[in-house]
This record gives C-alpha cells, sequence and structure tokens, in this order.
C-alpha cells in the first residue's frame, strides 16, 4: 500500500472515530438530560428545588476525562497515530477568570452549554439554534477583539 493510500485510510479512519466519539458523547448528553435546560436549571438552583442528578454526570466525566488524560500524557501519538497536544500553560489570569465567568453566567442564565447546544441543535430546537448563533456570534466578536488588541 503507497504511503499516499495509507494517510487517506488514516484521514478516513480518524475522521470516523471522531463521528463516532461525537454520536456517543451527544447520546450520553441526552442520556444524562444535559441537552434538557430545565433540567440543567434545575442543578444550579441551589436555593430551590436542587436536582443534584447531574453532579454524578459531571462526576463520572471527571473520572474519565482524568484517566484519559492520565495515559494522554504519556503519549506522543493517539490510538490512531495522530500528534497530541495537550496545553501546557498552568496560568490563572484574567482573560481565563473572565472567560470562565462569562460561560457560568450564560449556563446559568439558559440551561445551556456548548455540547448541549449542538445536540439541540441536531432536534432543531429553536433554543438550539438560537444558543449556537448567539454562541458564533460571541467567537467572532472575540475574534474581531483579539485582532485589535494585538
Amino acid at each position: 500500500m503507497s504511503t499516499q493510500m495509507r494517510k487517506h485510510l488514516g484521514s478516513i479512519t480518524a475522521l470516523a472515530f471522531a463521528l463516532l466519539s461525537g454520536l456517543t458523547f451527544g447520546l450520553g448528553l441526552i442520556l444524562a438530560g444535559m441537552a434538557n435546560p430545565a433540567k440543567v436549571l434545575a442543578f444550579l438552583d441551589l436555593a430551590g428545588l436542587w436536582d443534584p442528578s447531574l453532579a454524578l454526570v459531571m462526576g463520572g466525566a471527571i473520572a474519565v476525562g482524568l484517566v484519559a488524560f492520565s495515559i494522554a500524557r504519556k503519549r506522543s501519538l493517539s490510538f490512531l497515530g495522530l500528534p497530541i497536544s495537550l496545553p501546557t500553560s498552568r496560568i490563572i489570569d484574567n482573560r481565563l477568570v473572565l472567560g470562565s465567568l462569562a460561560f457560568g453566567i450564560g449556563w446559568g442564565l439558559v440551561g445551556i452549554c456548548p455540547a448541549p447546544a449542538f445536540v439541540l441543535l441536531g432536534t432543531g430546537s429553536i433554543k438550539g439554534i438560537i444558543f449556537v448563533i448567539a454562541m458564533l456570534l460571541g467567537m467572532g466578536i472575540f475574534e474581531l477583539l483579539e485582532k485589535y488588541r494585538k
């Protein structure tokens, strides 16, 4: 098999795994209730009728992430042979804090964050469509501000 053909097959395999991973992740979000803004808002309502069930989902996700990142840190290539690039910065600066606050406030106001927004978009939910449009606009504004800042 030629190098070109092997590279093409590797790209197709990587895309297939990415699609399968995304579908699995989306299904998990639906089954866990993370794509239901009302359930998310009930989880965030600590002073009212708090629904702690999503804490178990987040705990499970953190456990899986810890295992995956500990394996990834020891490798330079993924299981598909692609390079692994992990963040190296450990600095907590104003941009990180302000970005985290903006994310948290947005999540608390509407009960949607980026991954569930794409699940909602796939279901044709008007809330998901509006959220994704607003998210893309926000990303565009950020990029413009970054160009202006530099």
